[in-house]
């Protein structure tokens, strides 16, 4: 199995590089990971919608449709592109510690 190495952080990823294991995930992942995209530092902003995320994953073991993700968070699609480049799915939803959505986020 693939492994994220960047720093002292070690986890194992899919061959799209989200988490094997969900529970793996912490803030220094998430930091991580966004390093590693170039996002940058994580706002505030970024943080409301990874919780957003994880919230209604923990929730319906699912990452929402991107028109609900939208409506819940306050943020446009293009907002959310703007904090995460790869988009909803691959940046968001990778960085929030989510397994890889099977959906339209």
């Amino acid at each position: 199995m693939p492994q994220f190495e960047h720093g002292a952080i070690k986890v194992e990823i899919d061959d799209n590089g989200f988490l094997t294991e969900p529970g793996c995930w912490t803030e220094q992942v998430a930091v991580a990971f966004a390093d590693v995209e170039g996002i940058g530092a994580l706002t505030g902003d970024h943080w409301k919608i990874m919780n957003y995320l994880r919230t209604y994953h923990a929730q319906f073991g699912v990452a929402p449709m991107i028109r609900k993700l939208c409506k819940e968070t306050g943020f446009s699609l293009a907002q959310i592109y703007e904090l995460f480049p790869a988009g909803p799915a691959k940046g968001a939803c990778r960085v929030a510690g989510l397994p890889k959505p099977t959906g339209c986020v």
